[in-house]
């Protein structure tokens, strides 16, 4: 392209340079403003013959400059060349000083582009693998296209005006001047708007110089005529074939010959080439157009056929003209658009919109089919996306999206709903539950040696035959289905129904009442002792409890899974540590010597600075860290995502005693004893129920006892219940208990009597 427009653009440089030479010789009247025409709009050429060939952003800086202030003169020479050609009247002087007012404010304008840059910039851009520079347009470019446009509509109007008024054989020169103007705007106008690097229509400005110089001096309107049209017709892309009034081919262009393979002279098997390639035609009749497709998939060609009628001045049909042109690539670029449309482009999969037009067509069509609606989210997505890379994400989601794919039938429906959700329509006898279930929860994704297990929730709404078609609110209760999962790494897959729905509108309703039911503490801290291995009280635990005013005593188990799920247990936490702190002043005030443990879940690290948090309570309530114990539970340190090693080292450096909580839940209790400094351990209590029956459990629970105590860490164990289960840990040497053996978790009132009074 840019070695071809370079010799077009310097041919017709030299063609009006050569013109301007042959006009200044001539000894008409209107020489010297044809000559001025024609030399402005060498301009405009050179300047983008400059733009064109140049890799250099400079060079093309100035190429456009060039281009922008010939066109300035271009269209001040073609308004003062109408009024001659025309001739006409000159405008009024006032007009003409407004006009040349507002040409030198353009060219003032581009004079100070340089220091400003309020006119035009340019940018680097790539076509056919060659570097061009485009226009960047500005403000001022804008009142310059004002300036040229207004100018040429004035030039236009005034030749349409005098073409209606001449008679036919004079009317031909303004004719195709006005044609050729019009062309040359138009391709101008596409060049605008879609900021390609080189400027076509210069080629429209050159043809207009020679036309000019044509018509001025060399003019001859029937042949002129004859040639252009000619012209114009053998270098369209389409190809062309003429009929005469009786229906014979009398001419086609080279596409049309090349197309049904025939010579110039040889027009006699045209009709039958072209039926023979495009089916049946009608020849007979005119203003029809069609659409022909031949072959299959991806090598289909799609051809539009346009029979046309040529009138005469009087409206006398003198013959038709078919119109054929190729346009695959038009067809496969809609096809692929299309498909962008409704595709999403890292996964293939429908897009949330489109997917769910499917589903509904689907439902209303096939009525006794059975189906479900599964809704899979990549529940960690995030934390990949933090710990391993956008690149890794990507991954994730595509692997997903193949699991999807490999996993369920061809009659499924499958689309991307969001970053990390999936949705499914599958028909209910296909879905298995339980392997989906061991497929998800083993899904892993590997990637150049690492294997990372991708946490997948999924949930499932079962179509009733009494469900109005609403796909949106289908795939909302599949939805709703997963916040039950939370994070139960056992269970990946919930079941929407009556049951969960009553279960969500509650949890709703408690989560909507937390922050009333701590501002009346409702919510409170019960206590539950801790004793040494005299019976004697060390301290308690402050365990949280709700009173509600409807529903009286709340189950823990009913709400704290539910604040853990929606993070809300970040604020009960901080209000069940504030409790704790005011009652360990009001223990300081009387002199009791207690400590009380608090807990801290995993989600607390996500939602605020708990080292900050416990620092800012010990020092309101002015009481000793030390007194305030702080449990940790085996969940939190597994987690990758914080830096546990620096939160332990802070608390117990402020003097907090920390406690691992849990102690033997989990299959990395040791590793975490090895790596991080405690201050006790909480041996747990399924461990002590498992010692009663199994020989090993209890050896187990001896070993640690020994063990904490050689690193210098004391033991609590938990769930003590029995004096029995009591006198064996405090043989294996178990420094601290806690349990119903000597009390279940009371209000501080009962606790205080109970142990203070």
């Amino acid at each position: 392209m840019r070695t071809v427009l370079s010799v077009v653009f310097s041919i017709l440089i030299i063609s009006l340079v050569v013109c301007v030479i042959l006009t200044r010789r001539s000894n008409k009247d209107i020489k010297k403003s044809v000559a001025f025409l024609i030399a402005s709009l060498a301009i405009p050429v050179l300047g983008n013959l400059i733009i064109i060939i140049t890799t250099k952003q400079l060079l093309a800086t100035i190429g456009y400059y060039i281009y922008f202030l010939g066109m300035d003169t271009a269209i001040i020479a073609l308004w003062n060349f109408t009024y001659k050609y025309c001739e006409i009247k000159r405008p009024h002087v006032a007009l003409r000083v407004l006009i040349y007012v507002a040409f030198t404010a353009d060219v003032v304008q581009y004079v100070l582009n340089p220091f400003f840059g309020f006119t035009f910039g340019t940018e680097k851009t790539l076509v056919e693998k060659q570097i061009y520079f485009r226009l960047v347009p500005h403000i001022g470019q804008t009142y310059h296209r004002i300036f040229c446009y207004g100018l040429f509509l004035i030039a236009l109007i005034i030749f349409i005006v005098k073409a209606i008024k001449s008679s036919k054989v004079y009317a031909e020169k303004y004719w195709l001047i006005i044609i050729l103007l019009g062309v040359t705007a138009g391709i101008e106008s596409y060049y605008i708007f879609s900021r390609k690097p080189f400027d076509m229509s210069m080629i429209g400005f050159g043809l207009l110089g020679l036309l000019v110089f044509f018509f001025t001096l060399h003019y001859r309107p029937l042949k002129l005529l004859d040639r252009m049209l000619a012209g114009i017709a053998s270098d369209m892309p389409d190809a062309l074939f003429f009929f005469d009034k009786s229906g014979k081919c009398i001419w086609t262009n080279e596409h049309g010959r090349n197309l049904v393979g025939i010579s110039k002279e040889d027009y006699s098997n045209v009709k039958d080439n072209l039926r023979f390639l495009f089916g049946d035609i009608d020849f007979s009749s005119s203003g029809w157009f069609k659409r022909v497709t031949l072959g299959t998939g991806d090598d289909e060609q799609y051809t539009f056929l346009s029979m046309r009628s040529v009138v005469d001045e009087k409206g006398h049909v003198t013959g038709n003209y078919l119109s054929i042109r190729d346009i695959t690539e038009d067809q496969r670029e809609l096809k692929r658009e299309m498909y962008n449309s409704t595709h999403d482009s890292l996964t293939g999969f429908y897009t949330k919109e489109y997917f769910f037009e499917q589903i509904e067509k689907r439902l209303r069509s096939d009525k006794e089919t059975k189906y479900m609606i599964g809704y899979m989210e990549i529940a960690n997505l995030k934390t990949i996306n933090d710990v391993f890379g956008s690149r890794f994400a990507e991954l994730t989601i595509k692997r997903s999206a193949e699991f999807i794919q490999e996993g369920v039938s061809e009659k499924s429906l499958y689309g991307k709903l969001s970053d990390d959700a999936f949705g499914i329509l599958i028909e209910k006898e296909d879905f298995g539950n339980k392997p989906v279930e061991e497929k998800l929860s083993n899904f892993v994704v590997s990637d150049n040696g690492l294997d990372y297990h991708v946490l997948i929730h999924y949930g499932v709404y079962d179509i009733s035959e009494d469900d109005e078609i609403d796909v949106p609110l289908f795939f909302n209760s599949a939805r709703l289905a997963t916040t039950m999962i939370g994070d139960n790494y056992q269970s990946v897959i919930a079941f929407y129904d009556d049951k969960l729905r009553e279960e969500i509108i509650h949890n709703q309703l408690i989560s909507n009442q937390v922050y009333g039911a701590i501002k009346t503490k409702q919510i409170r801290p019960y206590l539950q002792p801790i004793v040494d291995s005299r019976g004697m009280l060390a301290g308690a635990e402050a365990l949280v409890r709700w009173i509600h005013p409807d529903e009286g005593f709340m189950n823990p188990g009913a709400f704290i899974p539910v604040f853990e799920r929606n993070g809300l247990i970040a604020d009960v936490d901080k209000h069940m540590w504030r409790c704790a702190c005011e009652i360990l002043a009001d223990w300081k005030s009387r002199n009791i010597d207690s400590f009380i443990s608090i807990n801290i879940s995993p989600k607390d690290f996500y939602f605020m600075d708990v080292v900050s948090e416990l620092k800012g309570l010990v020092e309101e309530f002015d009481i000793e860290p030390e007194k305030l114990r702080v449990e940790i539970t085996e969940t939190v340190m597994v987690t990758g995502s914080i830096d546990i090693f620096k939160i332990v080292a802070d608390l117990r450096e402020f003097g907090f005693i920390v406690e691992m909580d849990d102690f033997g839940s989990g299959y990395s209790s040791l590793n975490l004893l090895k790596d991080l400094n405690f201050d006790v351990i909480k041996i747990d209590m399924q461990f002590l129920k498992d010692s009663e029956r199994n020989m090993k459990a209890g050896m187990i629970i001896k070993n640690i006892i020994n063990m904490s105590e050689d690193l210098g860490i004391d033991t609590l164990t938990e769930g003590v219940e029995t004096a029995k289960q009591f006198e064996k840990l405090f043989e294996m040497g178990c420094k601290l208990y806690q349990g119903y053996y000597f009390s279940k978790p009371i209000p501080l009132e009962d606790f205080e009597k109970q142990w203070f009074d």
